[in-house]
């Protein structure tokens, strides 16, 4: 598809139809960027009122806890906001009803997820959340030199895109520019394909999991592939902290420099690096707090919590979220003026690689899908011993049922093969690694290429 009509009639069109708000957004974004520092934080405070208010109206326990904290809302200032506790993963878990404006103009939309805790969430988000995701993504592409429509190639595998593998879901992204492939099943032939698919595509801009990209520039350096993609301006990572060596072994592969994003499906997209290397935060769509482990705010360059409100989250308002996710705030100013915050560090959690029977090379997160989706559990963690060897720690709340135990097995046989054992414990907790890292899955098999 040509990339103007793509960028100027298919996605508008799109965002249209499904009511989302992304183009609009996306025109206030490129706006706000340039404006100053105080300007934007006088936007975010405005922004803020707002959701405070929403969540009075329609939110029951956000409502009770902006009233037990006596904050005056009409009145709001930064200080009078942190009177309110930060909220974590397990409140949401517990009183995500009373969380959740079904009402929300757009509808409100459910969605599963497990995070990088092993802590598996439902929650749900709505019309300026996803399109405020998207223009941030686009804004920051351009960064970059990359605009919508433009031929762009995703290493993914969340089963929300994965599974719209119909003749609807082919043509759109055909007329988008986007070529989708698997990044849960990543055998050596599979890469060769998508080695040769993407040189093909000619895409601008490659987009995918950090080890899942990494993995693949390993095996075309391995096996002495030299790639010819003479349009591809950027490689953008995402889902875990992107590693010095594999930001080298990936821009040393594709030739092209490596950016960054920060962010989850829950508190949504946070930051995105721009072409000096700074971690920009989104920040006309978030707050970030970096808190230590007491709850006090630490000095720029130190170590903390990222603590996120995400400013158009009213479907199911973020508010103080503690995400576990570690990161440094930065003094710097972006270095090409724009008002945004910087972010020195994102430490944040990663996952690993599991195995197949077959030597296929999975990404984690198709282990993760297996358990976040099955009910009553709090919290788990996958351990790869061998192949065809796995052990499972699950920790249960009241909504377990002891018939999800064969449910589980067989999931973890069609997802890795018949000869798949698994051996499941149910446990009072699991804790942390030595580092102090909570890790939900880790792999004792060394893959092989």
């Amino acid at each position: 598809m040509n990339p103007f009509i793509s960028r100027e009639i298919i996605y508008p069109l799109q965002e249209k139809l499904l009511h989302r708000p992304t183009f609009p957004y996306l025109a206030e974004l490129e706006k706000s960027q340039w404006t100053s520092r105080e300007a934007i934080e006088a936007l975010q405070l405005q922004k803020l009122q707002t959701l405070l208010k929403t969540a009075v109206a329609h939110c029951p326990w956000h409502s009770r806890r902006i009233s037990d904290a006596g904050i005056n809302v009409d009145q709001l200032t930064f200080e009078e906001f942190r009177k309110l506790p930060t909220m974590i993963r397990a409140d949401a878990q517990q009183h995500g009803q009373e969380m959740a404006w079904l009402g929300v103009p757009g509808g409100a939309f459910r969605y599963t997820t497990g995070g990088s805790s092993g802590q598996p969430l439902i929650f749900h988000f709505g019309r300026a959340r996803q399109a405020a995701d998207a223009a941030g993504r686009i804004r920051a592409r351009r960064w970059w030199g990359v605009d919508v429509g433009e031929p762009e190639v995703y290493l993914w595998g969340a089963p929300v895109e994965l599974n719209k593998t119909d003749k609807i879901k082919t043509i759109r992204d055909r007329l988008l520019n986007q070529l989708v492939l698997n990044a849960f099943a990543m055998s050596p032939e599979r890469m060769s394909s998508y080695l040769t698919a993407i040189e093909k595509f000619k895409p601008r801009c490659i987009y995918g999991y950090a080890s899942s990209v990494a993995l693949l520039a390993r095996y075309a350096k391995q096996n002495g592939k030299k790639l010819n993609l003479p349009s591809l301006k950027v490689v953008c990572t995402t889902g875990e902290p992107l590693y010095p060596e594999q930001r080298e072994l990936i821009s040393e592969v594709f030739n092209v420099p490596v950016a960054n994003e920060f962010g989850s499906r829950d508190a949504g997209l946070i930051s995105h690096a721009n072409s000096h290397q700074q971690m920009l935060l989104l920040s006309e769509s978030n707050i970030l707090e970096v808190l230590d482990n007491d709850g006090n705010p630490v000095q720029p360059g130190e170590m903390g919590e990222a603590v996120m409100t995400g400013l158009c989250s009213e479907a199911q308002p973020f508010i103080r979220y503690r995400t576990g996710d570690m990161v440094r705030l930065s003094n710097e100013a972006d270095k090409d003026g724009r008002g945004l915050h910087v972010i020195e560090e994102v430490v944040g959690r990663s996952t690993d690689f599991l195995v197949h029977q077959n030597g296929s090379i999975i990404h984690a997160l198709a282990g993760i899908y297996i358990l976040r989706e099955t009910p009553g559990v709090e919290q788990f963690k996958i351990i790869q011993h061998a192949i065809n060897q796995f052990e499972v720690l699950i920790v249960t709340n009241a909504f377990w049922d002891a018939a999800s135990l064969s449910v589980i097995e067989d999931k973890f046989k069609a997802r890795f093969g018949e000869a798949c054992k698994t051996h499941i414990q149910l446990v009072d907790n699991i804790p942390p690694e030595v580092s102090g890292k909570t890790r939900q899955v880790v792999s004792k098999v060394q893959p092989v290429f």
